[in-house]
């Protein structure tokens, strides 16, 4: 059998991290196996659905490396093939017009839920010779006796008596068809083997398995994931803040890392944290995908993308980064390679906004010294090593860590002090804070002549200072 799979949003809004981890999971059985992966467009909700919404699950979908082998397809092309295979069921007796008024129904349904029963259809249509009229909706005539059995790839065995199903509605009386149906449709014309989906749509699979014995079409295998909680234990929600994928592009998360979170969130593969997506390839199986909900842990994902800013490739890493130079309106025409600042500040960040945020002085003159640290460094009393080491820079002939670093000591040494007391000021001055990476290492990265200027700057702050003290 060849496995093909899909993931089939609805565009109403955003990819969702709940959609996000179901398309990866989906993605994963295709690839284990050497097969498909389709990607289905589910746009029958005309009202709600919006072509913002597709290019958002169109971007994320790609922000995030799952590709697929089919697709996009989507359900609004597609209904003559509906149309058809409704057709079909009316010739054959297995679905019929309904014509019940919506007064009539809703009465129904109030009798029903005073008498404590579960609100559904009562039939009235189904062998009725004597109703008729201009508007009618197509009804599948659900079996009456019996169950539908299948064995759930995450939950185990599951099984609906067909006493607990009304009659669906797969048309609408404007002659649309509905969601459940056209599932079904697609489902089958395009090959679906495995279905895997949110735990909301168990209660759909039974109604759909019906549909598909009737068109005597094969059945998929199911595997229904549960939801996702927030770091509060409540289901995951806009209140959550990040819960589209893009958003945590926004806020600077690599997609490897967003990958590695959210197949984790589930499925485990022994104590293994760190999944490249070729493991995840390798060991994922539907089957050991946990039932309980997974919650989700924002630290977690910290620690996970801090990980991937140091171990990937500084290139892989500096064609993200640059998304959010340019997103902070940072040019970095005029400074130096971003693969060159990503080993220095991966282990100081724990994502890519903070590190683009960061590191702004390499790339553009900042206005003013960080208040705290100029109170406390750029003192009278470090004048002079300023001073001293301005001008060891300054005459350097080669401009390194190496001989960077020997300037300083050289300053530490000749005036008698410790390396503190002319490193921080030197730090404060030349970056604008007091913190940086390794001074010899990030003054490496500036020009010479820009560090240079810089400390006259910072000279220029103390004998200002100096002067409103006297």
């Amino acid at each position: 059998m060849t496995v093909v799979t899909r993931f089939a949003p609805s565009p109403t809004g955003y990819l969702h991290v709940g959609g996000a981890r179901t398309a990866l999971y989906s993605w994963l059985v295709a690839k284990a196996a050497g097969g498909e992966f389709v990607l289905r467009i589910e746009d029958t909700d005309r009202e709600r659905s919006t072509q913002p919404a597709i290019d958002a699950i169109l971007e994320g979908m790609n922000w995030l490396g799952l590709s697929w082998d089919q697709g996009p397809y989507y359900q609004t092309k597609r209904f003559d093939r509906y149309t058809h295979f409704i057709d079909t069921l009316l010739d054959e007796d297995k679905a019929y017009k309904c014509y019940c008024s919506t007064e009539r129904l809703e009465k129904m349904r109030e009798e029903q839920m005073e008498r404590g029963e579960k609100p559904r259809y009562d039939g009235h249509c189904r062998d009725n010779p004597n109703v008729g009229g201009e508007r009618y909706v197509v009804r599948f005539r659900n079996p009456q006796s019996g169950s539908v059995k299948f064995n759930d790839h995450i939950r185990g065995p599951i099984e609906f008596a067909n006493t607990e199903l009304d009659d669906l509605i797969i048309c609408r009386s404007d002659g649309t068809p509905t969601y459940n149906f056209c599932v079904v449709i697609d489902d089958w014309e395009m090959g679906i083997s495995h279905v895997v989906r949110g735990e909301d749509h168990i209660n759909n699979t039974p109604r759909q398995i019906n549909i598909l014995q009737a068109l005597g079409a094969p059945v998929p295998e199911y595997a229904h994931v549960s939801m996702i909680l927030g770091d509060d234990g409540k289901k995951l929600s806009k209140r959550h803040g990040a819960v589209s994928v893009m958003q945590y592009r926004d806020d600077g998360y690599l997609p490897q890392a967003v990958l590695n979170y959210l197949v984790r969130l589930g499925w485990s593969h022994g104590d293994q944290e760190i999944f490249s997506v070729d493991e995840m390839v390798q060991h994922f199986r539907l089957d050991d995908v946990n039932k309980a909900a997974s919650a989700f842990n924002t630290e977690k994902l910290n620690w996970l993308n801090q990980h991937y800013m140091k171990e990937l490739p500084a290139t892989e890493v500096a064609e993200h980064l640059q998304w959010h130079f340019s997103d902070q309106a940072i040019d970095v025409s005029n400074g130096p390679e971003l693969e060159k600042i990503i080993p220095l500040l991966a282990d100081r960040v724990k994502t890519l906004k903070e590190m683009a945020s960061s590191a702004r002085y390499f790339f553009e003159e900042f206005e003013s010294f960080d208040e705290t640290a100029a109170k406390k460094h750029l003192r009278p009393v470090a004048r002079q090593a300023l001073e001293t080491v301005q001008s060891r820079l300054a005459s350097l002939d080669e401009w390194n860590a190496a001989t960077i670093q020997a300037a300083i000591q050289g300053t530490a040494d000749e005036l008698g002090v410790g390396m503190g007391k002319v490193g921080m000021p030197l730090r404060v001055a030349a970056t604008g804070s007091g913190n940086s990476p390794s001074l010899d290492v990030t003054l490496e990265l500036l020009a010479q002549k820009q560090v240079v200027g810089r400390i006259s700057r910072a000279i220029s702050f103390i004998i200002e200072r100096e002067q409103a003290q006297q």
